[in-house]
């Protein structure tokens, strides 16, 4: 009787079918690939730890054991700077946000019993990341991001995997504009006159045109950046601290030769994302590390001083494929 055999081929065939199935169906699970983006939910955490008595808000996500990426926020913002870029790199890397003393979330002490300068701000981060496991990190350093994270790298050159700036300054060229020079003579003479003219910058006019000037499309900027970033510097007291802050700027042209020289002993893996249209730190800051660094990789991108408002997925993009491929 025939039955038998027959039935030893249909059930080879369904075996056949379903493991074929098995097959497609592994290969349609999301997997990250060099250059990809994650399109799926990001769980990200939000929390607090005590360095030196003071609380340090941060945001985190990603796989607890993959690679570290540390990223530092500028003025007059915080972490939340970051909100679009970390869930386009969690599914790769463990990425780990904080926000200074004064700034977002973390404790923010009267200048009567804690030193606003960027010689604290990066004695705090480097002890931040120690609190929190980062034993070796990339970091992403915009604006006031690149003196903190350059203080730490050129301690530390052995604990830098990479370095990502965008729009942070290390050379002379790149504060050598019309924006600086109120700036210089407050470093010069740190007079209640001088302060004066600087307290425009803290009002919500000068917060939204950081956000606003240079964009291709302001229509892509959410007022809800510019809108917490003034919340937290309408704060009391917080005012002067940022000016306080302002001042202590003048100390890191300073330190630009020490980091000009870690860049050119220590060969770190550079890539610069840098928004073309930025009146604070223009592009004539972005070359010169070419100087340095010959092997850095430079992207100029259609947009402003926040780049991450408009091109979050770009610089995604650029950072993934650097990461995956600079020299190990």
């Amino acid at each position: 009787m025939k039955f038998p055999s027959i039935l030893r081929v249909v059930l080879m065939a369904v075996a056949v079918s379903i493991s074929s199935f098995g097959v497609q169906a592994a290969s349609a699970t999301p997997v990250a690939r060099p250059g990809s983006e994650r399109t799926g939910p990001v769980s990200v955490s939000y929390r607090t730890v005590n360095v030196d008595g003071v609380n340090i808000f941060y945001r985190e996500a990603g796989p607890a054991h993959a690679p570290t990426l540390l990223l530092l926020h500028g003025f007059p913002t915080s972490s939340q700077m970051f909100r679009n870029l970390i869930p386009l790199l969690a599914d790769r890397y463990r990425v780990i946000a904080p926000d200074y003393p004064g700034f977002g979330q973390s404790d923010m002490p009267s200048p009567e019993k804690f030193k606003y300068s960027f010689d604290t701000l990066a004695a705090v981060i480097d002890k931040f990341t120690e609190a929190v496991g980062a034993k070796r990190f990339a970091l992403y350093m915009q604006d006031y991001g690149a003196p903190i994270g350059f203080r730490i790298a050129a301690a530390h050159p052995d604990r830098i995997s990479a370095l990502i700036v965008q729009n942070g300054n290390a050379y002379d060229e790149g504060i050598d504009n019309e924006f600086w020079a109120p700036i210089k003579t407050y470093w010069k003479d740190k007079s209640d006159a001088n302060a004066a003219k600087l307290r425009p910058l803290f009002e919500l006019a000068a917060t939204k045109w950081q956000y606003t000037e240079g964009a291709r499309d302001v229509r892509h900027i959410s007022p809800d950046a510019w809108t917490l970033d003034q919340a937290y510097m309408d704060r009391p007291g917080n005012k002067d601290i940022q000016l306080e802050l302002f001042h202590s700027y003048g100390t890191n042209p300073g330190h630009y030769a020490e980091w000009q020289k870690y860049f050119r002993e220590h060969q770190p893996p550079m890539l610069i994302v840098w928004g073309k249209h930025d009146k604070i730190f223009p592009p004539a800051g972005a070359t010169p590390y070419l100087r340095d660094l010959p092997k850095a990789q430079l992207h100029f991108l259609d947009t402003g001083h926040f780049a991450l408002e408009e091109d979050s997925a770009t610089v995604a993009r650029l950072m993934r494929s650097f990461l995956q491929r600079k020299p190990r």
